[in-house]
């Protein structure tokens, strides 16, 4: 999936004129090399396969942002609650301390943990994945985007990425994200939606 133009050149200027949510600096008042006004953080979150990638990609281009991704952060196949948790403890709770995360990469070749990647305060941060949405991003993020597509499609994409042989691991993932986006109301509680193609549709009257 591409988001059109149009549609990104909207969601990046939504962002651009949102109040930045993550402060410039610590209780210490440490500041140096930090953006002024805070943070704008960019939560992108849908089923897997949906094109959440993809239009991270185009977000970090256009505003410009670094990108966390989740799948560096859950611990293989069943790891997507200990995921969303490290989310929050490693990266957006130092941040909202107005302190730099710092996260460990989880090597899905290997299945170990492999180095660690900073997440130095910024202008812009994107975060995207299954489980980004959880509630708690709530009072934090500048915008939450929904991307969703039909699980046919999702299915088709994913196993074109991971082989046949991820077929029972695709499944098992997609029946943990629909328990935990019920919990979450993430698709409700989220500020744009788009389709597989990128096309909006929510809000109605378009972004």
């Amino acid at each position: 999936m591409t988001v059109p133009q149009g549609v990104l050149d909207r969601l990046v200027a939504r962002v651009r004129a949102a109040a930045p949510r993550l402060p410039a600096a610590g209780p210490d008042g440490t500041a140096a090399d930090r953006p002024a006004g805070g943070t704008r953080l960019v939560v992108v979150d849908g089923p897997a396969g949906s094109g959440k990638s993809t239009l991270a990609a185009q977000l970090a281009e256009a505003l410009p942002a670094q990108v966390v991704h989740m799948d560096d952060l859950y611990d293989g196949w069943s790891g997507l609650a200990a995921g969303v948790e490290r989310l929050h403890e490693q990266v957006l709770a130092p941040l909202a301390r107005g302190e730099d995360g710092r996260y460990e990469r989880y090597d899905w070749g290997t299945g170990r943990y492999a180095e660690w990647h900073d997440v130095p305060r910024a202008e812009y941060l994107v975060v995207e994945g299954c489980g980004a949405g959880d509630p708690r991003v709530d009072d934090l993020c500048a915008l939450l985007v929904w991307v969703e597509t039909d699980d046919a499609l999702r299915l088709t994409r994913g196993l074109a990425r991971d082989g046949e042989d991820a077929r029972g691991h695709w499944k098992a993932w997609m029946a943990a994200e629909n328990a935990l986006y019920a919990a979450h109301r993430t698709a409700r509680r989220a500020d744009v939606r788009l389709d597989g193609w990128g096309r909006v549709t929510w809000p109605a009257h378009g972004i």
